[in-house]
């Protein structure tokens, strides 16, 4: 008997994550450019994302290239952290929690060093899910088919039997090409009636345009 199972997404489904607009003040307090941040720390997201460096690494890159003291980077990285973490998803995570026994669940997540212990000892997922696959701890992200393997070897479950909710267009569709069934996250109501009919074997409700 198959095994059925649901992958979720963190950032815009588990948590809601507006823009704070942290970097432009930034800019406007150290008399930047608009972009200058982001310029500057590219390289530094990306090897974060993928665990490639520590956080400590992070917080010497800031330091380095915005020319910050100590007290402006622990300010800086908590405005970084706010935004990133931003509010749990009250509603689809009560929904969630009611599925544990009935079905494997389990999280992919493109993350950043320091987002599992944040986000374990804000909102708990490690209690919501069997199995949480960051990144930054498989240093590969999605859409990459790899992250998507790595979240199907943790839960031991084929890609067929999976549904994956994110709120990315892209990763949803390379879920897809990596055999499972894949639903672009829009709001709570229709990704709940998704998750239902996934889990009685009915056809998927296809997302409005």
């Amino acid at each position: 008997m198959t095994t059925t199972c649901i992958i979720l997404d963190i950032g815009g489904v588990l948590e809601i994550t507006p823009k704070t607009g942290w970097v432009q003040r930034w800019e406007e307090r150290l008399e930047l450019p608009l972009g200058t941040v982001n310029e500057r720390m590219r390289d530094v997201w990306r090897a974060g994302s993928v665990g490639w460096i520590s956080e400590r690494d992070v917080h010497w890159a800031v330091a380095a290239r915005l020319g910050l003291d100590a007290h402006q980077v622990e300010d800086f990285m908590a405005d970084l952290w706010t935004e990133y973490l931003g509010k749990p998803n009250e509603e689809l995570i009560a929904y969630v929690r009611g599925l544990r026994g009935s079905c494997r669940l389990g999280i992919l997540s493109n993350s950043f060093v320091g987002a599992r212990e944040r986000e374990t000892a804000l909102y708990h997922f490690d209690e919501l899910v069997e199995q949480i696959v960051y990144s930054h701890e498989i240093g590969v992200g999605k859409p990459d088919p790899r992250a998507f393997e790595a979240a199907c070897a943790g839960l031991d479950v084929r890609p067929e039997s999976c549904l994956f909710i994110d709120d990315v267009a892209v990763n949803v569709e390379a879920a897809q090409a990596a055999g499972m069934k894949g639903h672009l996250f829009e709001d709570n109501a229709r990704t709940i009636t998704c998750m239902a009919a996934h889990l009685g074997a009915g056809p998927l409700v296809p997302r409005s345009e």
